[in-house]
């Protein structure tokens, strides 16, 4: 059950956090992993880590919001079955107080970005003779969260990316999906906890935690183990569809 053996994936962002998660999992199922990330140092860590429990990956050193780079990079990486769309970037802030350039900033790596990877992928998906897609899409898509504007923008344009490429490519044989994770505890929640609460870190974690009904934050193997199911071929009758793992936090925050 849920092999990728003989299949090929790409991660964009599987150098951390969830898509280190995501790369390792489907290693250990069998892919041949390819990890996109800014620059390989950055995916270093998950490639020696894969690589000594035996699994196939290889790093590729690219700015996903750079059109010609990411073509580049799909044309070394030939036919492909499995896109991970997972690389991309946070920010803080309402409409009258996001800068324009930090508005272009989210939207070039968290919207384009994407379209980028799909513009050269679904080529190689065809070629290969189809594929699945999965799209790293956010609760900020489905409810209102407070100084997010751009964040929230980006996200609602992913889950409706991955509602078109699902119906544009039903008859290619490539599946398209998305999952919405709420809070999930990755290095990035480290750094912000630092960042902005270093003096009350255990307070504050605990307080974000909380924020989901669970009670706790989500693990990136959680959303590793969702998307391994997505892009397996048991997952081969759904397409269209965003699932939110956010411990109740979109349905159970009444």
């Amino acid at each position: 059950m849920l092999s990728l053996n003989n299949k090929k994936a790409v991660i964009t962002g599987g150098g951390s956090g969830i898509g280190k998660a995501i790369a390792q999992l489907f290693a250990k199922q069998g892919a041949e992993v390819h990890i996109i990330e800014l620059t390989e140092v950055a995916a270093e860590a998950a490639v020696n880590e894969i690589r000594t429990t035996g699994g196939k990956v290889q790093a590729h050193a690219c700015n996903v919001a750079n059109h010609q780079q990411v073509l580049a990079v799909f044309e070394q990486i030939g036919n492909l079955h499995i896109l991970v769309n997972n690389a991309g970037i946070a920010h803080v802030g309402k409409a009258d107080t996001t800068s324009e350039e930090d508005f272009d900033r989210v939207v070039n790596v968290n919207i384009k970005g994407v379209y980028n990877c799909l513009f050269a992928a679904i080529p190689k998906m065809k070629a290969a003779g189809g594929g699945a897609i999965l799209n790293m899409a956010s609760i900020a898509a489905l409810v209102g969260i407070p100084d997010r504007f751009v964040y929230s923008t980006a996200k609602g344009a992913v889950k409706a990316m991955t509602m078109s490429v699902a119906k544009d490519y039903l008859s290619d044989n490539i599946r398209c999906n998305s999952v919405s994770p709420a809070r999930v505890h990755t290095p990035f929640v480290d750094g912000f906890l630092q960042k902005n609460y270093s003096d009350q870190i255990p307070e504050m974690f605990d307080k974000l935690s909380k924020t989901q009904p669970i009670g706790r934050m989500g693990l990136p193997s959680e959303v590793a183990t969702l998307a391994l199911y997505l892009c397996s071929d048991e997952a081969g009758f759904i397409t269209g569809c965003d699932y939110p793992i956010d411990g109740g936090f979109t349905t159970l925050n009444n």
